[in-house]
């Protein structure tokens, strides 16, 4: 289902504001994967892979975003966009806000979950 419009906790992001979190997430998975390779190249306490959280998180991040079509950004500073990139609209109601926020906590959840599955099982590769 593809929509074109604000939901609130639904979907507050259009297919420009979609793209740029996937190409985010594309970029973070690839620092991931990069970084992984240094740490495993330079021969350090596997413990340092820990590291991989952080990118992984992002990656993560950006894909479930670009995906669920909803910037957990945009809900903790109660904003959508449909349009071009920057031509943000502001979220006007207290009960929407409140959708949106908790659908960005949920997003962020998830994705540390994944950044730290993925952190941990580096570690024992």
């Amino acid at each position: 289902m593809e929509n074109a419009e604000y939901v609130p906790g639904v979907c507050n992001i259009g297919p420009r504001e979609q793209s740029r979190r996937r190409n985010f997430g594309w970029i973070a998975l690839a620092v991931t994967v990069v970084l992984f390779a240094v740490l495993l190249w330079a021969g350090v306490n596997p413990w340092w892979r820990l590291l991989l959280f952080l990118p992984a998180t992002a990656a993560a991040s950006g894909f479930l975003q670009a995906h669920l079509r909803f910037c957990s950004g945009f809900a903790r500073q109660g904003l959508f966009n449909f349009g071009a990139l920057g031509q943000v609209q502001h979220v006007t109601d207290d009960a929407s806000k409140a959708k949106d926020r908790r659908k960005g906590t949920q997003i962020t959840v998830i994705s540390a979950v994944i950044g730290a599955g993925i952190a941990l099982a580096t570690v024992f590769i």
